[in-house]
């Protein structure tokens, strides 16, 4: 199968998942309790004006016309009005996104410069002290909440210390130098607690490839340790690690719902946060679409990576 063929099928593929996104987010944001209506207007609201702003409002419809209502509005690039803000909701989540996605971006990238070189090293000294080290390291980090590692950042490098920000954002556009220092600590955070799950599987990935006879082949032909793991055991073992990386990427970005409010960070997260406090179904109803979509998306990018990295790989079974 091509890479064309391919990429047809998993788009397809993506178009389904979100059909069945779109249906279950409009199920359970439909049948949260609360009447939207009352919380706009008050408990004081008489009878007669909590329904007419449910009927302007659209909520005195059927759920499947007011369901097949709002996909047509996704199609067309509509998620409708924010409740609370009164702003459409597509120009909301377009301001957020590039703050929580440069977060994610810079958590992932932190997590990768500290798992790989230490998954390496752990599977070259397998079961000696620098493997125990790494795994150490690991289990630390995957055994702590993203929120706590952020409050001891905090606390050590802002309070104490006085080096970076506790909160806060600055635009790149307007002070990069400020953007850097205030992204130094969330990104970091996140990055630890990232960092176990790819150490972990750089380690087995690379412990798996190193056993193989053509790399046993490359030492016999006095190949040296350097480029025996470094062009030959790292490049076939990268492939699951890829898979991680993106997994983690899309956990990072659903994880910045809480470390966003910990150190202020003005992004999708709180947002979404905003909007599940004051019932705002729109704008809840956008949020989640987004962060179903980016999980989609990266996942198809580390499929595309694949091929780039092992050009052996035939999507589908095709010779």
């Amino acid at each position: 199968m091509s890479m064309y063929n391919y990429l047809v099928k998993r788009l397809g593929f993506m178009a389904i998942t979100l059909f069945f996104v779109t249906l279950i987010t409009f199920v359970v944001t439909t049948i949260l309790p609360g009447d939207v209506a009352l919380l706009i207007l008050g408990p004081n609201a008489s009878e007669s004006s909590i329904q007419a702003l449910q009927a302007q409002l659209g909520l005195d419809r059927p759920l499947y016309v007011q369901y097949v209502d709002w996909v047509v509005g996704l199609v067309q690039g509509s998620m409708g009005q924010s409740l609370r803000f009164g702003d459409p909701v597509v120009m909301l989540i377009a301001e957020k996104l590039p703050r929580s996605l440069l977060l994610a971006t810079a958590s992932t990238f932190v997590a990768v410069v500290l798992a790989v070189p230490l998954g390496i090293i752990a599977a070259v000294k397998k079961n000696e002290l620098p493997d125990l080290g790494a795994s150490l390291f690991g289990f630390v980090g995957i055994s702590i909440p993203i929120f706590l590692w952020g409050l001891v950042f905090i606390l050590v490098f802002a309070v104490w210390a006085g080096w970076f920000p506790t909160g806060g954002y600055v635009s790149p556009s307007e002070d990069p130098v400020g953007t850097l220092k205030h992204l130094v600590l969330p990104a970091t955070s996140m990055g630890f607690a990232l960092t176990a799950y790819i150490m972990r599987m750089t380690r087995s990935s690379m412990i798996e490839v190193l056993s193989e006879e053509y790399i046993n082949l490359a030492r016999a032909k006095g190949m040296t340790q350097r480029v025996v793991v470094l062009k030959h055991t790292l490049r076939n073992a990268i492939i699951p690690v890829i898979t991680v990386i993106a997994f983690q990427f899309s956990y990072a970005f659903g994880g910045v719902v809480v470390l966003e409010e910990v150190f202020f960070w003005p992004g999708i997260g709180r947002l979404t946060l905003t909007a599940i406090q004051s019932r705002d179904i729109p704008l809840l109803q956008g949020c989640i679409i987004v962060v179903a979509l980016i999980y989609m998306v990266s996942n198809l990018a580390a499929d595309v990576l694949y091929a780039y990295f092992d050009p052996r790989i035939r999507y589908g079974g095709g010779e």
